[in-house]
């Protein structure tokens, strides 16, 4: 059975159109140490949250990176099972999750992993989850 260049276009189209136009977002997140902030850049949106990284004694990664892995409830093991709500892990053990900790944002109080507002979490979490790994940049600076 031939099929003409055409059908098959049209059949790509069909089959991954939906998830080649979803894919082709990007999502950068800039995590600014010095002011506590995380800025979001998302297609045309941004949002500005504040954040707390790490406390004195601990060390939030600088860099850029891509999420390793996610998960929606992660407990850490190293740290009393500590819940982590909507996690985006981007260095091994550390990530950007939600906290019930909402009146220390804004300045340093973690083991080194970058805490949200958890509605900024699951919202931020959704992006990624949208985009995917590949058209999500986190970016850490000082």
């Amino acid at each position: 059975m031939k099929m003409s260049f055409l059908k098959a276009a049209v059949l790509v189209v069909a089959l991954f159109g939906a998830s080649a136009a979803s894919q082709s977002a990007t999502l950068v997140a800039n995590i600014d140490v010095s002011s506590q902030t995380m800025t979001v850049r998302y297609g045309d949106s941004v949002y500005r949250w504040a954040v707390s990284t790490a406390r004195p004694g601990y060390f939030t990664p600088r860099g850029t990176y891509r999420p390793q892995r996610t998960a929606r409830m992660w407990y850490s093991r190293k740290y009393d099972m500590s819940p982590m709500p909507y996690s985006v892990f981007f260095r091994g053990g550390y990530a950007i999750h939600g906290t019930g900790a909402v009146r220390q944002l804004g300045r340093p109080a973690s083991h080194g992993c970058v805490r949200l507002h958890t509605a900024n979490a699951a919202a931020f979490y959704s992006m990624v989850r949208e985009v995917g790994f590949g058209n999500t940049r986190i970016v850490v600076t000082n």
